[in-house]
């Protein structure tokens, strides 16, 4: 791009990353909404202004997701604060919220393991004001991020965060439904080196083995943390649904089952603790 007298559109087709992407670029660099953007395309940017913009255009160029360089990203209508400290929120998973809304009693506590920006536990207090809502993470600075984005979207006091590798910080303590979304690519898997995966947390993608040892644990452990009828839903990668159903049966869970995301590839499995 040209250095002086750019404006909003100059710099909307001069873009190498695409017009629908700059344009979400200069709304947050500008602080215009996309009403506003269209009405004042003849703005000229100011020299702060533009080299901002060509410092997010670069970084887009390169490869860095878009909603780590906003800072925000969209799940289940809601806006989530994000950082390279959590795992961008994917509308894959809005369908572990669904089934977490549907199998939840009422009146009843819900744990969400793993929870890193908060979008799952926050997604399904903000649809379900009736049930206790605790999500654990092992990592302080996606804990941070998630309190953040329970204060902005629930208020105080609506969540329960704890810093937790996996059930260790519990005590005991069980729950009606348990959800999860652990990491489940396999150590060396050439997506890791893939689009927006190679600039997320690595520890959030893989668990560095088969893919499948987050499972395990969280599979064997749920007898402590899990009242009898209560769902475990876990959501998995695409190839793992029978091997993700198959930890579950071992484990004596009954009505075990997978669904099916948007795209029809079998994204969650879960059954019922027998009592």
């Amino acid at each position: 791009m040209e250095t002086k007298g750019i404006t909003i559109a100059a710099c909307e087709t001069s873009s190498p990353v695409g017009r629908m992407e700059t344009r979400i670029l200069l709304m947050h660099a500008l602080g215009l909404s996309r009403i506003q953007l269209i009405t004042q395309s003849e703005q000229v940017l100011n020299a702060e202004q533009l080299q901002q913009m060509q410092d997010l255009i670069q970084r887009r160029f390169n490869g860095e997701p878009i909603a780590y360089l906003i800072g925000e990203r969209e799940f289940f209508g809601l806006p989530f604060q994000v950082s390279p400290d959590v795992l961008i929120p994917r509308a894959d998973t809005e369908l572990l919220v669904e089934l977490a809304l549907q199998h939840a009693p009422q009146q009843g506590s819900l744990l969400d393991l793993g929870t890193g920006s908060g979008a799952i536990a926050i997604a399904i207090a903000h649809s379900r004001q009736d049930l206790q809502v605790t999500a654990l993470d092992f990592s302080p600075a996606a804990l941070k991020i998630a309190e953040g984005n329970a204060q902005r979207i629930l208020g105080p006091a609506r969540l329960r965060l704890l810093q937790s590798d996996w059930y260790q910080a519990l005590h005991g303590q069980q729950f009606d439904t348990i959800v999860g979304n652990p990491p489940y690519i396999v150590k060396g898997d050439h997506h890791l080196g893939q689009g927006d995966l190679r600039f997320e947390p690595v520890d959030a993608l893989t668990d560095h083995a088969d893919g499948l040892s987050a499972y395990r644990t969280i599979i064997s452990g749920a007898a402590s943390h899990l009242k009898p009828g209560g769902w475990l839903l876990l959501e998995h990668g695409y190839d793992q649904a029978e091997a993700v159903r198959k930890l579950l049966e071992a484990a004596g869970f009954e009505q075990v089952q997978n669904w099916r995301d948007l795209s029809g590839i079998e994204r969650v499995s879960g059954g019922i603790l027998p009592a």
